[in-house]
């Protein structure tokens, strides 16, 4: 599952002691294992390795680029859905032929940074690269692409995001391939889309995408996606469309408890067949060779990361105990926004209180019942409720598993509150990626105020 383990009563990332490390590097501090994030990513490589896929990191689940630089050395493209992240995945040296730019609202300026030309954000950026691919959600969206594309006269590819009306049985806020939701077309205007845009002379509608949210669980949500995409390929290519590129995005399921999620190869051995065949009988046929492409995040990096936080204050109210730590919503939104569970554990434990399996009753004696909260001013505020653990004192420090994707991506400055620093951890070797943010931080672009000039 991951380089986590206990040692001597002592919890160890690899070769580093993190009861040590937060002494070090003080807390909150995200913790990024580099041989678990190479772990998993080979096993997806791996795994579908008989479709030769594009395998693209989803940026948005864990951005930093100690992160980002570990995957690009593995050969990894990147999935992004910004500027922002599109500026990251360029520093990490991903090469452009390995980057896709999905979302649903892409901006002039990030549209003219992913063909290749700076944009209103990076001026001094420079001519580089257009991107693979564009997966395209709207007709809007399409238009804008186009025109930019011929007005700055640089050839750019789309694949069109095709909304297969597919439950993926997850959290409603992170489901995305269903008809409700805001992301991609529906089947049926998916062929007017290419009726209406196929051809166009610098915008080349070459493929299809699809992604159902995160985390899904099963195979059969895939499945029954994919059955439905390659039936509309099927009537595409029928009349005449030459599709390219199979997107058929990520979304795969981690272990926040142990053994809940399905082995890469388990969503290997459902989804290859489907694919393989068709992609030998195009090839025999028209000597084409289909690009397959996958867009995994949260599978590759939610146990590759941990957070570290330190327990301020013991507190009883009524018949409740509280651990009041450094940590916080601020620092990881998913239990107050997702109700996601994050297995916690102290540290530094006796010999009796090392868990054998990550899960709500982890099945040692002499625990707690305890519900661990922040110093965020909101009753929200909290990383676990009603969870049993061992005994804890205050400057004990506890570590929240399962945290590296969609934890500090999605850090905030609540309460002026810094974002923690983050490290990654090759083997004994221990890196600040990045720095703890100061006061100094905080306030910087709010120094020097300027007047906008005719407003």
């Amino acid at each position: 599952m991951d380089h986590f383990n206990y040692a001597d009563g002592r919890l160890r990332c690899e070769g580093v002691d993190l009861t040590g490390l937060a002494s070090r590097v003080r807390t909150p501090t995200y913790v990024y294992s580099a041989g678990t994030l190479r772990l998993h990513y080979q096993r997806l490589r791996e795994a579908f390795s008989a479709l030769d896929p594009l395998i693209c990191f989803s940026v948005k689940s864990c951005s930093n680029l100690g992160v980002l630089n570990t995957l690009a050395e593995l050969g990894a493209g990147m999935d992004v859905v910004s500027g922002g992240e599109l500026a990251r995945a360029r520093l990490a040296k991903v090469p452009a032929n390995r980057i896709v730019f999905a979302g649903v609202g892409k901006t002039e300026s990030e549209i003219i940074a992913a063909l290749g030309r700076p944009g209103d954000d990076e001026p001094a950026a420079g001519y580089q690269d257009p991107i693979a691919l564009f997966n395209v959600e709207s007709a809007g969206e399409f238009e804008l692409v186009s025109t930019v594309a011929a007005n700055l006269r640089v050839k750019a590819r789309a694949a069109l995001r095709v909304n297969p009306d597919v439950d993926p049985v997850t959290h409603s806020y992170t489901t995305t391939g269903k008809a409700e939701t805001k992301f991609g077309v529906d089947i049926a205007r998916a062929r007017e889309f290419f009726k209406s845009y196929d051809g166009h002379p610098w915008l080349k509608l070459c493929g299809v995408h699809v992604h159902l949210g995160s985390p899904v669980s099963s195979t059969e949500p895939y499945v029954q996606a994919i059955a439905k995409i390659l039936t509309l390929i099927d009537e595409l290519e029928s009349v005449g469309h030459r599709i390219d590129v199979i997107n058929i995005g990520g979304g795969f399921a981690a272990d926040y408890t142990s053994g809940q999620a399905l082995p890469a190869k388990a969503y290997a051995d459902a989804i290859v067949p489907l694919l393989r065949d068709r992609l030998e009988t195009k090839w025999a046929k028209t000597g084409r060779k289909t690009q397959i492409v996958l867009e995994p995040g949260r599978t590759i990096a939610a146990n590759a990361g941990v957070l570290l936080t330190r327990v301020q204050y013991i507190k009883t109210s009524g018949s409740k105990k509280f651990l009041i730590c450094d940590a916080g919503m601020h620092t990881l939104v998913r239990p107050a926004l997702y109700q996601a569970f994050h297995f916690i554990w102290p540290t530094s434990v006796a010999p009796q209180h090392v868990p054998m399996e990550r899960t709500t009753k982890p099945g040692v004696p002499g625990l707690e019942e305890c519900d661990v909260v922040g110093p965020i001013c909101e009753t929200g505020d909290f990383l676990a409720r009603g969870r049993a653990l061992p005994p804890v004192a205050p400057g004990d420090v506890l570590c929240v598993f399962g945290a590296g994707a969609y934890g500090m991506s999605m850090a905030s400055r609540y309460n002026s509150q810094p974002l923690p620093a983050e490290v990654l951890v090759d083997g004994v070797r221990a890196r600040i990626v990045r720095r703890r943010e100061t006061y100094a931080d905080l306030v910087a672009h709010e120094l020097d105020p300027e007047d906008i000039q005719g407003a």
